[in-house]
C-alpha cells in the first residue's frame, strides 16, 4: 500500500528546506554529471604540460610568450566548452611555428591577428558546409606520417636552440647543418652554458619517466625539467637567453586598420588559407589519433571544426597565435584519465590564473629549456613500434607512413600531407586491382589443342599491360576460350582492350575464339 509522502519530505531530487545541520545537500545535476575525481587532476596535469608548451611555440614563433597562453587559454574556456571532440585539448601548434614566423617576418605582428581572424571565419565556413567529416576518410597511416613529420621538423628545428643559435629556415638545410652544430657544441663554440643546461633539462625529461611512480606522477616532467632548468639558471647566474615578459594585456592588441593591407595580394590571402587548411587537417587528424585512445564519444568532425573556427576568431581579435587540436596535450589528458570536456575548460583556468597572478614566473625561464621541452615533445611523436610493425607485416603502410613524414620534413606540412595521401590512394588502388590470369592448355578429343583462359577478380587499366601480354601470346593456330566469369570488376579501358583484341584476333587467327559471357558493347 502506498501511502503519500509527508510534509517535511521532499520530491526526489531536491534538497529539503530544513536538512539536519552537518548533512550536506547534494550539488546541482551538472555538477554532479561531472567526474571530478578524474577531470580535475586531469586538468592540473595538461596544465603544467601546455604550460611550458604555449610558451616555447610563441618564441619559436617569433612572438612575445604571452601570445602563446592567450591561444591556449582560449583553447581551453573557448573551444574547450564547445561539442566536438570530449578530450583532445587546443592551444598553438608546433605544426605551425614556422609559418607563423614567417607570417610574423613579412606582415608584422599587428598583422598576425587579422590573418588568424580571417582563418577563424574561414573554418567557421568550412563548418557550416559540413566539410570536417570528410577528414574521416584518412589512411592511418598518413596520420601518425604527418605526426612524425611535425615532430622531426620540431626537433632538427629546436635543437639549434638547444645550442643557442638560430635554425635555417627550411628543413632540408636545417638537417644538413646538424653535422656543423654538434661541431659548435664539441669545442665550446656555442654557448657552453646554454647546451649544457638544455642537455640537462633533455636528460631530465627523458629519465623522469624511471623515478619512482608516485613522484613521477606528483609532477609533471616538463614542468620539473623546465623548474630546475630555471632554478639552476637563477642560483649560477648563467649568461642564457630567457623569455622575456611583457604583461598579458600589453601583448593583446585588436586588429586595426593598418594592419589590413596584410589581407590585399595574394601573399596575405595565401598565408590564411594556408593556416586555414593546416590547422583544420592537424586539428581532425589529431582527433582521429585521440579517438583511437579512449573507449569514450567519438569526434563529431563537423562541430569540431565550427569550435576552432571559433575560438580561431576569438585568438584572431585579442591578436594571439593560431591554434590547433594538439596531440601531445590531448594524450597527455587522455593518460591522465580525463573523462569529459571539464578537464580541458579547467586547464584554460589555471592557464588564466598563473598568466594574470604569476606572470613574472615566466622571466626566469632559460629559452634553451624550453627548447629542451619541444625536443622531447617533438621525439615523442614520431612512432617508432608502429614503423617497425608496420614493416613488418605491411610495408606498403610503412612507405606511406615514411614518405609523408619525409616529404612533410622536406615541403611543409599540408604539401606533405598531400603526397601522403596521394599514395596511399594510389597504393589502395594498386591492391584492389588484383587480377588473375589463368592459361590452360587442354587436348580435346580429337587430338586438337586447346588454349583457355581464365580472369578472375578486378580487372582495371592498372592491370592493363598485363592482361594484353598475357592475351598477346596465344597462338593464332588454335581454339582460344576466354572466359571472363569470374571478374568482380570490369572497367571500361579493359573492356575496351577486350574487344579490341578479340576482333583483331578473329581476323588474324585460323582457328576459332570463344568469350563466354559475351563482351558487353563498348561506345
Amino acid at each position: 500500500m502506498n501511502r503519500p509522502p509527508h510534509r517535511s519530505e521532499s520530491p526526489p531530487g531536491r534538497p529539503r528546506k530544513n536538512a539536519p545541520p552537518g548533512r550536506p545537500r547534494p550539488a546541482p545535476a551538472v555538477l554532479r554529471a561531472v567526474p571530478w575525481r578524474h577531470d580535475l587532476p586531469a586538468s592540473l596535469v595538461v596544465f603544467l604540460v601546455a604550460l611550458p608548451l604555449c610558451v616555447g611555440v610563441a618564441v619559436a614563433s617569433g612572438v612575445p610568450a604571452e601570445l602563446g597562453l592567450v591561444t591556449g587559454i582560449v583553447g581551453g574556456l573557448v573551444v574547450g566548452a564547445l561539442p566536438g571532440s570530449s578530450l583532445q585539448v587546443s592551444g598553438p601548434a608546433a605544426g605551425l611555428t614556422v609559418l607563423v614566423a614567417d607570417a610574423v617576418r613579412e606582415f608584422g605582428t599587428g598583422a598576425l591577428g587579422l590573418l588568424v581572424l580571417a582563418t577563424g571565419l574561414l573554418q567557421l565556413a568550412m563548418g557550416a558546409l559540413r566539410l570536417g567529416r570528410w577528414f574521416r576518410a584518412m589512411s592511418a597511416s598518413v596520420v601518425h606520417g604527418m605526426l612524425a613529420g611535425i615532430g622531426l621538423t620540431l626537433v632538427f628545428g629546436q635543437l639549434y636552440a638547444l645550442a643557442d643559435r638560430r635554425a635555417p629556415a627550411t628543413g632540408p638545410e636545417k638537417i644538413a647543418g646538424l653535422p656543423a652544430l654538434l661541431t659548435d657544441v664539441l669545442t665550446a663554440a656555442a654557448t657552453p652554458s646554454a647546451a649544457a643546461l638544455g642537455l640537462g633539462t633533455l636528460l631530465v625529461l627523458v629519465g623522469w619517466k624511471y623515478l619512482p611512480e608516485r613522484a613521477a606522477r606528483a609532477v609533471p616532467a616538463p614542468l620539473a625539467a623546465v623548474g630546475l632548468a630555471a632554478a639552476v639558471t637563477a642560483a649560477a647566474d648563467l649568461p642564457v637567453a630567457r623569455v622575456r615578459v611583457a604583461g598579458l594585456l600589453d601583448v593583446v592588441q585588436l586588429p586595426d586598420r593598418d594592419s589590413l593591407a596584410a589581407l590585399v595580394g595574394p601573399a596575405g590571402l595565401g598565408t590564411v588559407v594556408a593556416f586555414t587548411l593546416i590547422a583544420s587537417a592537424e586539428t581532425l587528424f589529431s582527433a582521429a589519433a585521440v579517438d583511437r585512445m579512449h573507449h569514450g564519444p567519438r569526434t563529431d568532425y563537423d562541430r569540431e571544426l565550427t569550435a576552432q573556427g571559433l575560438g580561431n576568431a576569438v585568438c584572431g581579435l585579442l591578436g594571439a597565435l593560431p591554434m590547433t587540436a594538439v596531440i601531445v596535450r590531448s594524450a597527455a589528458n587522455v593518460q591522465a584519465g580525463a573523462r569529459t570536456k571539464a578537464s580541458r575548460v579547467l586547464h584554460g583556468c589555471w592557464l588564466l590564473l598563473f598568466t594574470a597572478l604569476l606572470p613574472g614566473v615566466l622571466g626566469l625561464v632559460p629559452l634553451t629549456a624550453l627548447a629542451a621541452v619541444l625536443v622531447h615533445a617533438g621525439a615523442k611523436l614520431v612512432p617508432l613500434r608502429r614503423i617497425a610493425a608496420l614493416c613488418r607485416g605491411h610495408r606498403g603502410e610503412a612507405l606511406v607512413l615514411v614518405v609523408t613524414a619525409v616529404a612533410i620534413i622536406a615541403t611543409d606540412l599540408f604539401e606533405g600531407v598531400l603526397i601522403g595521401v596521394g599514395l596511399a590512394v594510389a597504393k589502395s588502388a594498386w591492391q584492389t586491382s588484383h587480377l588473375q590470369i589463368a592459361v590452360e592448355e587442354l587436348v580435346l578429343p580429337a587430338g586438337e589443342a586447346l588454349h583457355r583462359v581464365r580472369l578472375s577478380g578486378n580487372a582495371t587499366f592498372l592491370r592493363l599491360p598485363r592482361l594484353l601480354d598475357a592475351l598477346e601470346r596465344l597462338p593464332d593456330d588454335r581454339p582460344v576460350e576466354l572466359d571472363w566469369s569470374g571478374l568482380r570488376h570490369l572497367d571500361h579501358a579493359c573492356t575496351l582492350a577486350l574487344t579490341t583484341w578479340a576482333d583483331q584476333h578473329r581476323a588474324r587467327a585460323t582457328a576459332p575464339l570463344a568469350v563466354d559471357p559475351p563482351l558487353p558493347s563498348v561506345a
